[in-house]
C-alpha cells in the first residue's frame, strides 16, 4: 500500500517521479534481497548483514522490507532490528514529506 501511494504521489505530481520510481526499484531489490537472506538462512548458508537490508530500506527500499517482514516472515522478529528499520521507515517519510514541502513553496 505505500509502495502504492509513494509511486503514485509521484505520478499525480505530489513528488517528482523519480522519487516514485527509485521507490519502485529500491522495493524490488529489497524484496529480493530479504528472500535471499531468509533462503541463506534455512540453508545455514553465508548471510546478508542486517546493515545491508538497513541500507537498500533506507534507499527506498523500505515498502518492499516491510512486505518481505510480513509476506516471508523474515526479520520480523528481532526487536533492534525493527526498531532500526522503523527508524528507516520515519526518515524516509520525513524526507518524502519535505520533499513534498519544498516542491510546494
Amino acid at each position: 500500500m505505500a509502495l502504492g501511494l509513494i509511486t503514485g504521489g509521484a505520478f499525480a505530481g505530489y513528488f517528482p517521479r523519480r522519487a516514485g520510481i527509485v521507490s519502485l526499484l529500491a522495493s524490488i531489490i529489497t524484496f529480493f534481497a530479504y528472500a535471499d537472506d531468509k533462503t541463506r538462512a534455512s540453508r545455514n548458508a553465508w548471510r546478508t548483514p542486517e546493515a545491508t537490508l538497513h541500507l537498500f530500506a533506507l534507499c527506498g527500499g523500505w515498502p518492499g522490507a516491510l512486505a518481505a517482514q510480513h509476506l516471508l516472515r523474515h526479520k520480523s522478529r528481532k526487536r533492534k532490528f525493527r526498531l532500526a528499520f522503523w527508524g528507516v521507515v520515519a526518515w524516509n517519510v520525513g524526507a518524502m514529506m519535505g520533499w513534498q514541502y519544498v516542491i510546494a513553496a
